[in-house]
């Protein structure tokens, strides 16, 4: 069995979450690598629909060991919360989930940070849960990682080091100035208590697995657009969403990792502030949105929703050097009449491509279109492909053409089941089907 990483395409919001609750099926280990509580992946099991912001989604699957990264922030209280709902579902956490005792906590500070930051010029668009600040943090080798609360002398050391340092920066700040350094000391102690039997040092636990011969998904946050270092930058996350992150994430060498895994849906959704080529701003847009359901798991919000962009699928698919993909939502696309793919932009009278990262030159860009005709039939709950309308395969066929990766998964629903699963050679080579 192979060790593969599951990676968003997008902008995020691709449908990671089924993605990797399938898959899991087949695997010993699933590993989160980055990100935190302003992620939510949504699963659909029977008729439960789950929303899961920290703990990854194979915690659904019997015998599964699930593990938080090194590279994932931590607030605790939403994950001892998490917990608490996913055993009410006989989720087991007992000797089959833990934490990388590296990863970084979500302090409350950061949370109020993120808020005020997050205004006027400057707004960027995200979702308040202290993320940015966390990670901020880490950088700045200032951060609290979850095992320094061993030692609460030096916790409380850095603590309040750390709110003395904030506060200088933003006196004005009231919410800063209202924060109770010890009531935040003494419930962080109690956080870590409840968490300390999961604390392992991940890297040791993950490789140790490998060598066992046991397989490994990896399950990453957000979408490579989203990339601090390879997205639409400044409107990105703060972590290292791609590929590449499920290993500095997970302390797990790139040599131990036989492929990746692309998500992608079948039009394009941001959520948030940043350039957005395809958006569609009209009534077909507000029906993409009310039939994909396209609302925020974390925070409730509308996504913005547009046609295909092949051109930023192609850059993730370079950038992850992606082994296949699994294309989502295709039944939202059903009572479409046409369908637009764009295949290019033009940029100051010139066609461009390539996706341009920078994002004041994105802004700019006009999506160059090719058009299909749809097929107006109902393809939710389809199971094989050949069943799928002929206009409906050719666009799927289309898609892959232009970003010259095949499709493995096909998602014809929200449900578990509702996936079609084809033979392809990169799912016989990892082991996946016969």
């Amino acid at each position: 069995m192979a060790n593969v990483i599951v990676v968003g395409t997008q902008w995020g919001d691709e449908g990671k979450g089924k993605v990797v609750d399938i898959l899991s099926e087949r695997f010993d280990v699933v590993a989160r690598y980055q990100g935190g509580n302003n992620a939510g992946h949504t699963v659909v099991v029977g008729e439960e629909k789950i929303v899961l912001h920290l703990v990854p989604s194979g915690i659904l699957r019997k015998g599964k060991t699930c593990i938080l990264g090194n590279g994932v922030v931590i607030d605790p209280a939403d994950l001892l919360y998490e917990m608490e709902q996913l055993r009410r579902l006989e989720a087991k956490f007992e000797g089959s989930f833990f934490i990388g005792k590296n990863a970084h906590l979500v302090m409350p500070y950061h949370k109020i940070l993120d808020v005020e930051r997050d205004k006027g010029q400057r707004k960027i668009g995200t979702t308040g849960r202290g993320i940015g600040p966390a990670y901020a943090d880490k950088m700045a080798r200032v951060g609290i990682r979850i095992g320094d609360l061993h030692n609460p002398d030096l916790f409380r050391e850095k603590l309040f080091a750390n709110l003395a340092e904030k506060r200088a920066h933003q006196p004005a700040s009231s919410a800063l100035l209202g924060l109770d350094p010890e009531k935040i000391y003494a419930d962080y102690l109690g956080y870590y208590q409840e968490l300390r039997p999961y604390l392992v040092d991940a890297s040791l636990v993950l490789n140790q697995f490998i060598a066992e011969g046991k397989s490994v998904l990896f399950e990453g946050a957000q979408g490579t657009l989203l990339d601090v270092d390879m997205g639409t930058y400044p409107y990105v996350t703060s972590s290292s969403s791609t590929a590449g992150g499920a290993c500095t994430g997970t302390g797990v060498s790139p040599l131990n990792i036989h492929g990746v895994l692309g998500v992608v849906k079948a039009y394009t959704t941001r959520v948030g502030e940043g350039p957005f080529p395809t958006e569609l701003k009209d009534e077909l847009g507000e029906r993409l949105r009310i039939r994909g359901q396209e609302f925020g798991a974390t925070t409730g919000r509308p996504r913005r929703c547009g046609w295909f962009d092949a051109v930023a699928v192609r850059y993730s698919t370079r950038v992850n050097a992606l082994s296949t993909m699994a294309l989502m939502k295709l039944d939202v696309l059903d009572e479409c009449e046409k369908i637009l793919i764009c295949n290019g932009y033009r940029y100051r009278g010139q066609v461009i491509r390539e996706f341009p990262t920078e994002a004041g030159i994105l802004k700019e860009c006009e999506p160059i279109y090719e058009e299909m005709k749809g097929w107006q039939e109902v393809t939710q709950g389809v199971l094989d492909y050949d069943e799928l309308p002929k206009k409906c395969r050719e666009y799927i066929e289309r898609l892959e053409e232009l970003i010259g990766v095949d499709f493995s998964l096909i998602s014809t629903g929200p449900k578990r089941d509702q996936t079609i699963i084809r033979k392809t050679q990169t799912l016989k080579d990892w082991g996946l089907v016969d």
